[in-house]
């Protein structure tokens, strides 16, 4: 599907948000699931991607925590997509939003970056984020935003392989938040984009 409701492009990088909808059908060649440091499965999107991509995602999660032990947050390890219809997973961990001044902004940042970088490094075109930290861990919706654009434009700047970046977003306030944070960051001369689409989600 290639509904969108608003897409920019930023240099040869196509950039969209898309929802209300359901991240573990997108079909980009990655999808992000915003996991927790056990790596083993939780609610939200986390227990959505697990259900949906079957035993096999579990399987190489048990695998990589015997390895390095639980995941930092701001970090990311990619897995296979299972039965999805993305070839891969990148599970990062978010951070718990207690004030916005104990680092958070930071650690949500690394978030994108290190998710980013794994497309790099494993040649991936395409890849489909949630809104990070913005379900149990309480973040601000707009303000998460802002950090993922912010992030997404500096780490593009730098990337040469991936192609496509898709926010996936689960409900209507989700998708107005984006949208508003992008306009305002473009206004403000924070992102600059080549081309802007308004479309329907």
């Amino acid at each position: 599907m290639d509904d969108f409701a608003i897409r920019l492009t930023m240099g040869g990088t196509r950039v969209d948000v898309r929802g209300p909808a359901d991240i573990t059908k997108e079909a980009t060649e990655a999808i992000v699931n915003a996991a927790n440091s056990s790596l083993l499965g939780g609610g939200g999107v986390d227990g959505a991607i697990h259900r949906a991509g079957g035993p096999s995602i579990l399987k190489e999660c048990e695998r990589i925590v015997a390895k390095i032990g639980r995941l930092p947050a701001g970090k990311a390890v990619l897995t296979t997509g299972g039965r999805l219809a993305a070839k891969y997973v990148i599970h990062t961990v978010g951070p718990i939003y207690r004030d916005g001044r104990r680092g958070e902004a930071d650690t949500l940042a690394s978030c994108y970056r290190s998710s980013l970088q794994l497309a790099e490094d494993h040649g991936i075109a395409s890849i489909a984020f949630p809104a990070i930290s913005t379900g149990a861990y309480g973040y601000p919706m707009l303000e998460a935003a802002r950090i993922a654009w912010l992030t997404i434009a500096e780490a593009l700047a730098a990337a040469t392989l991936v192609e496509h970046v898709r926010f996936v977003l689960f409900d209507s306030a989700g998708v107005e938040a984006y949208t508003a944070a992008v306009e305002e960051l473009q206004r403000a001369g924070r992102i600059a984009a080549s081309k802007i689409e308004k479309g329907v989600a």
